[in-house]
């Protein structure tokens, strides 16, 4: 590259078209997030910048390389924006998605109402807590929960560890299946979002989770169910009588995610709800008393 300084319309335009041939779906918001990220602005401020110097203009343009290659843009930029704070993210973690805001909110909501109605605690406990994404918002938004995570993952444990450090967030390294002997009966929330893609859906996953999200938070046996089955029967013996459960599952499974609880015959209240598409997307039960 010259020595020209290029503008930042000219980069941004450049950098949209690789990304749209490249398959991104979000080539607009993408390349001017890795644009902000290079300068060391936020993306609104882009408008006040005219001119990128040419070694920075170097690095945007390798970084847009890597994205057309579909890394994810979190992993290139090294942060994830969940709810209202700010997540470590990088190779070997599940980049949180903004669909599982929606059960973050909803985990605080239930312990929100919990105090409010006068308990003297509130317990949540995340399963499968990846990056801590959960369990982060929930202690940020509830600092009065008491908040646990578990992570079987060792590379998601390390994240989970840098993401929940000095928020009181109780992190274990640990299976779903076992974990928690401690709480068992004292419960009032249990989130988690676990794996729950079929196996043969393996091509139809995009790349940048198929390629570069862990395989454990993925894939879930030949129906997706597995970890669901597994979360279920954990969940009833982590909750209190009348604790609820809230988790994440695919959108093809809005029957079939649900239908686990309601056959399990230990669950009221089971509901299905829709992610910000309309698509079905997260499920809810309380424990019956």
């Amino acid at each position: 590259m010259s020595g020209e300084a290029p503008t930042r319309r000219a980069l941004l335009t450049i950098a949209v078209a690789r990304l749209r041939a490249a398959g991104v779906a979000s080539p607009e918001h993408d390349a001017a997030e890795l644009l902000a990220h290079v300068l060391g602005t936020t993306r609104g401020a882009l408008a006040l910048v005219d001119e990128v110097a040419p070694s920075t203009a170097e690095e945007y343009a390798a970084l847009v390389g890597r994205r057309a290659a579909r890394e994810p843009l979190q992993h290139l930029t090294g942060v994830a924006g969940f709810r209202h704070v700010e997540l470590a993210v990088g190779p070997g973690v599940f980049v949180p998605r903004p669909e599982t805001e929606l059960l973050a909110g909803w985990a605080v909501a239930r312990a929100q109402e919990l105090l409010a109605a006068g308990a003297a605690s509130v317990r949540v406990v995340d399963l499968c807590t990846g990056s801590g994404a959960i369990a982060r918002a929930v202690a940020d938004e509830v600092p009065a929960a008491a908040v646990h995570a578990v992570e079987l993952d060792e590379a998601a444990y390390a994240w989970a560890g840098r993401n929940l450090e000095r928020t009181g967030v109780d992190l274990r390294q640990g299976d779903m299946a076992t974990a928690f002997d401690d709480l068992v009966g004292t419960v009032d929330v249990v989130t988690c979002n676990p794996p729950y893609i079929p196996l043969e859906a393996w091509e139809s996953v995009a790349p940048e989770a198929r390629d570069h999200d862990p395989h454990l938070a993925l894939f879930s046996g030949a129906d997706g169910l597995d970890a669901i089955r597994v979360l279920e029967r954990r969940a009833a013996v982590l909750l209190r009588p009348g604790g609820v459960l809230g988790f994440e599952h695919a959108d093809v499974q809005g029957e079939s995610a649900p239908a686990v609880l309601s056959a399990a015959g230990r669950w009221s209240d089971v509901r299905d709800h829709a992610d910000l598409a309309g698509r079905a997307r997260w499920t809810t039960a309380r424990l019956a008393r």
